[in-house]
């Protein structure tokens, strides 16, 4: 692990294509990945929109350490320890369900609220392979294998450190090597950046980047995306804007909506994220809403040109609940493929 409170010192050194480390074997490993490529025209992106829209229907996966916490947002430093699933979390079973309901695309919450990792980052310990994290496995590259030996694609959300989060000493989203009560704005973005581009570069079977609480109070659009395309021309990016009377407005290559549905008129390429059990991430008492319900917001979202993400949360054990599997299983029985067929608005 690279000693992440020295990150700016050594730098994140991201020259369109390299990731800069303290040691030589942290650079060897991300380097095979970060390599020149061409840069990204305005064709490109839209190819890359046009195709997004294309695959309709995901899998949102909220599972992180709040799942072992009782709440949605996690409030100071938890002990690794605390995730504890009680053995190896079963994530093609995530993927049987996601191919089931006729999902072609998940969504995994890589760093949350809590700050903590679900891969070995190099940036901080605070992650699935602290000495006291009995888990111990990469959860990112668990999650990638399944899905994709299934013909699903593959994206990540990541949490920022926005300044609406307020009181440092609450919620942290950062990892302590970066802990927001000791660190700037400034030092907060270099450190998520090399935590984006490392992600980039560790996993090249990524399409997609969900940036959470990602708007102008944090950076310009066309800074991140510069960052991003630089290692990567072929990842799209949306953003989650802080403001709920910005969710939906465009930022980066996809507007993102929240438990709220676009505009009618809408023309931006968009993802509306719903959720299939009462909270994000899971807790006691869960149980799936209904199919035809889901297939409702389904069809208005995509005539409402946006994809539609649906949430599940696995429980402490990884593992998602009855109901849910039940409800994505008859979703596809009702031929997902064909909910645009019907125009409500």
């Amino acid at each position: 692990m690279v000693n992440g409170t020295n990150l700016w010192r050594i730098g994140f050194l991201l020259a369109a294509t390299a990731i800069g480390a303290s040691n030589a074997s942290s650079a060897e490993k991300i380097e095979p990945h970060a390599k020149h490529e061409e840069p990204a025209t305005k064709e490109s992106v839209k190819e890359l929109q046009d195709d997004f829209l294309k695959l309709k229907f995901g899998m949102f996966i909220h599972y992180n350490m709040a799942t072992y916490k009782n709440t949605q947002w996690v409030a100071g430093y938890h002990s690794p320890a605390d995730f504890n699933p009680g053995g190896k979390v079963d994530t093609d079973a995530w993927a049987d369900a996601a191919v089931s309901a006729g999902m072609t695309y998940g969504v995994l919450t890589v760093k949350h609220v809590a700050g903590f990792c679900l891969w070995d980052s190099q940036y901080t310990t605070y992650d699935v392979m602290h000495p006291d994290c009995p888990y111990k496995e990469d959860l990112v590259a668990q999650f990638i294998k399944s899905f994709k030996s299934r013909g699903l694609k593959v994206g990540l959300y990541y949490c920022w450190r926005h300044p609406g989060f307020g009181d440092p000493e609450k919620h942290k989203v950062l990892p302590p090597e970066c802990d927001p009560a000791t660190h700037t704005l400034e030092e907060q973005n270099e450190f998520q950046k090399a935590q984006i581009a490392e992600l980039l570069a560790t996993y090249p079977e990524v399409f997609y980047i969900w940036n959470d609480a990602l708007d102008d109070k944090v950076m310009p659009a066309d800074e991140i995306l510069t960052h991003i395309r630089g290692i990567r021309p072929d990842i799209l990016a949306s953003a989650n804007w802080w403001s709920w009377a910005k969710k939906g407005t465009p930022y980066v290559d996809i507007a993102v909506k929240e438990l709220r549905h676009f505009p009618e008129d809408n023309k931006a390429p968009g993802e509306t994220c719903w959720k299939l059990e009462q909270k994000w991430f899971w807790q006691e008492g869960f149980r799936a809403g209904g199919a035809h319900g889901a297939m409702g917001h389904m069809v208005k979202a995509h005539n409402r040109n946006s994809n539609f993400l649906l949430n599940v949360g696995p429980d402490r054990n990884g593992k998602l609940v009855e109901s849910s599997i039940g409800t994505l299983a008859e979703i596809g029985k009702l031929q997902v493929p064909k909910a645009t067929s019907g125009p409500p608005k």
